[in-house]
């Protein structure tokens, strides 16, 4: 799959491409499943239509190759194809995706997830993340007798009560009595937290927040938070959906030394396949169980919770997790990008309009315009040019598949992207942009 960067410097034919995103369009709202997937979170020129990927490379429905970051949105850490993931789901299902009563696929998953993650007890799947985060929440409400969630107003990716914390202008459906009871907080402001228990005593029933988006929290915030939250009895939820399986091994609460009462992984525990977990200690998930007398909680109940692929799928990918140097590499080659581009932002002095933050395992980029301001335009524009290099970059997250010579190549075409970005600075982006702008990702669920 690799090329010289020189033989990916082309103008792309889509036109099969753009015949199938039309026809998307008129079968399915939005032409796709996810709305981070949409057509305005991409340029005019990026691919339509994907029908392959190997390793870090996809290729879209005109037979074009680029090689992506942030691969299907965060989930596929391994790389496109793991033939020993594929090959364990491809068993798995063989042998029945579906059964009337519990499969031995997730009593072997549970084991082997809780023995990573000694913060929880017991476990239970769901699909995605919205599953396991909406049952963490129900959990916490039925334990607490209370409504009310606390969630950090900068953490904008949350999904309570069905809706999305940050999506002012697409919340259409929603009850404004299910938006009345999120309250939120400012992540890394301990007082904003303090503010909001005195605000509403004795309401509220949890605070969900991620261990960390793009800077570590300061002067031990997590710590003293989760001590806030008992103090005033509230459970303490960490949502480890991107940072399980990134940051370390045994999740961020590894990393940072920090437990939760509950907590919730997904995207890279399967790399790809749709599986999820709600993660927590006993005395709160039995509530969800049969071997108590008290009220029971309908926690998760799904058709498909336990569909043998999925689960063995993950089964195979924290397995190699284990055999191989994942973490460690995700790392190694983030640094190997940030170093290079920093390298690149210095020599055009474009310090103040083109940023790289988050930890080298997940790393993202912002766009300034000429005035210094963030600039949705201006992402339109880099992404254009990434992509006329063969490159499909909605962030700079790396996986397991990326080598040193894949990001050798990116750093080269990136630059030439920053090349005429500079240009757009100094002339007008006019000169340089086609197309409508990308909209505000904050619009858009992941």
């Amino acid at each position: 799959m690799e090329q010289p960067i020189a033989d990916i410097r082309r103008d792309i034919t889509i036109t099969k491409s753009l015949e199938l995103q039309e026809k998307a369009h008129r079968l399915i709202p939005g032409g796709c499943h996810t709305y981070a997937k949409g057509d305005d979170q991409y340029p005019e020129n990026s691919p339509k239509v994907i029908v392959s990927g190997s390793g870090c490379h996809v290729t879209d429905a005109d037979g074009n190759t680029f090689m992506e970051f942030g691969m299907g949105l965060r989930s596929v850490t391994l790389g496109h194809g793991n033939r020993r993931v594929a090959e364990a789901a491809y068993r798995a299902s063989l042998n029945g995706t579906n059964f009337l009563r519990p499969s031995v696929l997730e009593i072997e998953l549970a084991e082997e997830m809780l023995s990573l993650l000694p913060h929880g007890d017991m476990i239970k799947f769901g699909k995605n993340g919205s599953d396991v985060t909406t049952a963490a929440i129900k959990l916490s409400r039925a334990h607490t007798g209370r409504d009310l969630v606390a969630v950090p107003s900068n953490q904008p990716f949350f999904s309570v009560d069905d809706w999305f914390i940050g999506t002012t202008d697409m919340d259409a459906g929603i009850p404004d009595s299910v938006k009345k009871m999120t309250v939120q907080f400012e992540f890394d402001n301990l007082e904003s937290v303090k503010a909001l228990f005195e605000q509403y005593p004795g309401q509220i029933a949890c605070l969900i927040m991620e261990p960390a988006k793009y800077d570590d929290p300061s002067d031990h915030f997590l710590h003293r938070v989760r001590d806030l939250c008992h103090e005033h009895g509230a459970l303490f939820i960490l949502d480890e959906i991107i940072t399980g399986f990134r940051w370390h091994l045994n999740g961020a609460q590894a990393y940072y030394n920090i437990q939760a009462d509950l907590s919730t992984f997904g995207k890279a525990m399967g790399n790809g396949f749709s599986v999820a977990a709600l993660i927590g200690k006993r005395e709160l998930m039995e509530a969800g169980g049969l071997r108590h007398d008290g009220e029971r909680v309908f926690l998760l109940s799904q058709t498909y919770g336990a569909e043998t692929g999925s689960l063995a799928a993950a089964l195979e990918t924290i397995k190699i997790y284990r055999e191989e140097p994942v973490i460690e590499t995700l790392w190694a080659r983030g640094r190997q990008l940030e170093s290079g581009l920093r390298s690149i932002i210095d020599e055009l002095s474009l310090h103040d309009y083109f940023t790289i933050s988050g930890k080298p395992c997940c790393l993202v980029f912002g766009t300034n315009d000429e005035n210094k301001q963030p600039s949705q335009p201006f992402r339109t524009l880099f992404m254009q040019e990434a992509i006329k290099q063969g490159l499909l970059l909605p962030s700079l997250i790396v996986s397991y598949a990326h080598t040193e010579k894949d990001i050798e190549r990116a750093i080269e075409g990136i630059g030439e992207a920053l090349v005429v970005y500079k240009k757009a600075i100094h002339e007008g982006i006019d000169k340089y942009l086609h197309g409508k702008s990308v909209q505000p990702v904050f619009r858009k669920y992941n």
